[in-house]
């Protein structure tokens, strides 16, 4: 049997067990070119929240009564698709369930024998894709620029800001929702500071940031982003990633007072989606993996265990009871 995490309704709010079902149902019969995986690892991105709502977005909205969508690890138990052999490792989009059909398409990769499963999710697939073009490609950040990273404790921030830091050699400054997690990132990932955004963020990014904001990767939108746009650099650059603080909102979230101060400091916002740098996912990785291996990358797991976890899983990223990369072991 599959077990699955179906969508009963959309949320508000967070998720809860009203909003989803645990249900099972008979292993699926494959088709030509299909295959079965078995879900060992599942995902969790702040992404996963907004694909449960009707709105827009860069993936059509999971619909009422469909596995609730997220990305994954596993491996083939059975196949007749010519791309993969029993015991092959995929990594893709699962979904919430213990077993998933996969085919030979964009949204799965084949992985080498011997993977570490785990940092493929971490650091290794769209988390550090998603880090790396932001930063670079998106924002081309420059050594001596000060860098801000908002939810600086999460998968993606941890990854951007040590990228700033340990590659490019910029300042960076996170910015977290909790003393414990600017704690974390400033002595264990090495940010040279960091600002608790419950406290004086406007204030904090006057001490921590002298000679302004050069680059800002951000990941919350909402108040954050607005109070460092008031703290824009000349030909400052704003790579806009995610926008957690607004997922769970109800309607459109009310534009930043600040925003005039892109064309004062001949700044520039601009919004990106990791899926759209897919075709670099192997040159990517590679260099991540580099880097990793020089000491100048650390990713961070926090797990949870078992599919009944995974609605906790996904409301950590919200409530902020997560540090790194939110992974659900089956």
């Amino acid at each position: 049997m599959n077990r699955q995490i179906v969508l009963l309704q959309r949320p508000v709010g967070l998720l809860s067990w009203d909003d989803v079902e645990l249900i099972e149902v008979p292993l699926p019969e494959l088709a030509d070119g299909e295959a079965l995986m078995e879900t060992e690892l599942l995902g969790m991105d702040a992404t996963v929240r907004s694909w449960l709502s009707q709105a827009d977005g860069y993936l059509p909205p999971v619909e009422v009564g469909d596995v609730v969508r997220c990305s994954g690890i596993g491996r083939i138990v059975a196949t007749k698709s010519p791309a993969y052999e029993i015991g092959d490792i995929a990594y893709g989009l699962p979904g919430m369930q213990t077993h998933a059909i996969v085919l030979d398409d964009l949204f799965t990769s084949k992985l080498e024998p011997g993977t570490d499963l785990a940092p493929m999710l971490s650091i290794y697939g769209a988390t550090g894709l998603t880090a790396y073009v932001g930063l670079i490609d998106v924002a081309k950040a420059k050594a001596g620029e000060t860098v801000v990273v908002s939810a600086a404790a999460g998968a993606t921030g941890s990854l951007v800001g040590q990228i700033a830091k340990n590659v490019l050699g910029c300042r960076v400054v996170g910015i977290a929702g909790s003393d414990e997690k600017c704690e974390f990132v400033v002595e264990e990932l090495g940010f040279d500071a960091c600002i608790n955004h419950r406290g004086d963020l406007a204030g904090g990014l006057k001490e921590h940031c002298p000679k302004r904001v050069d680059v800002y990767f951000d990941n919350v939108g909402g108040p954050v982003l607005d109070a460092v746009l008031g703290r824009l650099a000349q030909g400052a650059r704003i790579a806009l990633c995610g926008a957690i603080a607004v997922y769970n909102e109800q309607g459109k979230p009310p534009g930043p007072a600040n925003y005039l101060n892109l064309i004062s400091k001949r700044a520039s916002m601009t919004g990106f989606i990791a899926l759209d740098f897919w075709d670099r996912f192997d040159e990517i990785r590679s260099v991540l993996k580099g880097w990793v291996n020089d000491g100048k990358l650390r990713h961070v797991e926090h797990y949870f265990d078992g599919l009944e976890s995974s609605v906790d899983a996904l409301n950590a990223l919200f409530t902020g009871a997560n540090t790194g990369k939110v992974i659900v072991r089956l």
